[in-house]
């Protein structure tokens, strides 16, 4: 495509060393063949720049489009009668211990074709691409056996191809043991977990691997069987650690530079250390800590002190966080979290994009995609400051 330039607009750079959003008051962005090649004042456009084909954005707001780096969003099924239980009293750990929780979406799942997955996860995928999204992380895990898991993989490819989004894929088979494996973790891995994986990745359907270390699920031992694997394959690792109690999986995860560690209500300062180091990004879920009605918050004061970059995603799952919209979990965020309507905004674009390993999406600057989103409000704090309100104009894909 000709070289292009958007002028006359609020830009969010999300440029995380500026501080501020980014912001660029009266700004312009040029872009040339799907990336951007300069961005600044709309007062400033470079000379060589200044007689191209121009939109003008009436001095609405320019940000990346959104990244939904947490999703479980391919799964049969629903668990509405887990919400009653758990509104009863039920706690999580409870639900799952009487057969619900994950284990009671892996029969659903078990039983729909790939067809039946992408069907019934493509509305909940609009509803993403409605508010910006523009790339999905999407995690098998309700198989919890070969075939299954493979086909959870196989309906997240074609969601790509259905519809204007990348995908990244993430294989969580040992998300939970499943009932004809009950108190046979270690077998689990060895004849279900790690050959999927195997066959998943001669597939090429894995992006990264992903894991649940906690008490009801699989402890550090064993993640780290499936980390070894996933490395021997040369596929990069995350973790779901810390949402119930401390296991130390986020330093686990930080041992082996994983790109995030998820939820991390009960993380210590041990762990936020270690991953800083690794660079391992904090990925917060505030649609689970809310749907579960959690005191325990992440500490937030830990990942700014010691310099660990935060993202934010929805959790997209029919159990513990049923939630398609990533500007409510924006608000969340700030609300439950006291995270700034920077941070949030930086959790859902540059952030994201860390803790999917993408360097090239997140911000607006020179060498990034040209993929934005124009919304039609005064001030980024707007994002998520509103509460059930999409002011997205339209996604600008160039």
């Amino acid at each position: 495509m000709a070289a292009h330039l958007l002028s006359n607009a609020q830009v969010a750079t999300c440029d995380t060393t500026t501080g501020h959003y980014g912001l660029i008051e009266n700004g312009a962005v040029v872009v040339d063949n799907g990336l951007i090649s300069w961005c600044g004042g709309a007062n400033e456009v470079p000379h060589q720049y200044q007689s191209l084909s121009t939109t003008h954005l009436n001095g609405k707001l320019l940000t990346p489009s959104l990244i939904d780096c947490h999703t479980h969003i391919v799964h049969g099924g629903h668990r509405a009668a887990e919400f009653e239980l758990r509104l009863n009293g039920a706690s999580y750990a409870e639900v799952a211990a009487a057969g619900g929780g994950i284990v009671s979406t892996v029969t659903a799942t078990r039983s729909a074709s790939v067809e039946a997955l992408v069907a019934t996860a493509l509305p909940r995928v609009d509803a993403l691409l409605a508010e910006g999204v523009s790339v999905i992380e999407i995690k098998s895990g309700y198989g919890l056996d070969q075939q299954t898991e493979l086909n959870m993989l196989r309906a997240a490819r074609q969601i790509s191809e259905q519809r204007n989004v990348e995908v990244k894929t993430s294989f969580l088979g040992a998300h939970a043991v499943p009932i004809e494996y009950k108190n046979r973790a270690d077998e689990y891995i060895d004849n279900v977990c790690i050959p999927a994986l195997e066959l998943a990745h001669q597939e090429s359907l894995v992006d990264a691997v992903d894991g649940f270390c906690e008490s009801i699920a699989f402890n550090t031992t064993q993640i780290k069987r499936v980390f070894e694997k996933a490395q021997s394959l040369g596929l990069p690792v995350k973790l779901h650690a810390e949402q119930l109690s401390l296991l130390k999986g986020a330093e686990l995860a930080a041992a082996f530079q994983a790109l995030s560690a998820d939820h991390l209500e009960y993380l210590d300062e041990a762990g936020v250390k270690a991953m800083a180091l690794s660079g391992t990004v904090a990925v917060l879920l505030p649609g689970a800590f809310y749907t579960l009605h959690e005191t325990q918050q992440p500490p937030l004061a830990e990942f700014r002190k010691h310099s660990v970059p935060i993202a934010i995603a929805t959790d997209a799952n029919p159990g513990s966080s049923p939630v398609t919209s990533l500007l409510l979990m924006m608000n969340m965020a700030c609300t439950l979290f006291r995270m700034t309507p920077e941070e949030s905004l930086l959790g859902v674009t540059a952030n994201a994009a860390k803790a999917l390993g993408l360097n090239d999406r997140g911000q607006i600057a020179p060498g990034m995609r040209a993929d934005f989103c124009l919304w039609d409000v005064q001030h980024p704090a707007e994002l998520s400051y509103r509460i059930g309100f999409n002011p997205l104009i339209e996604r600008i894909v160039l």
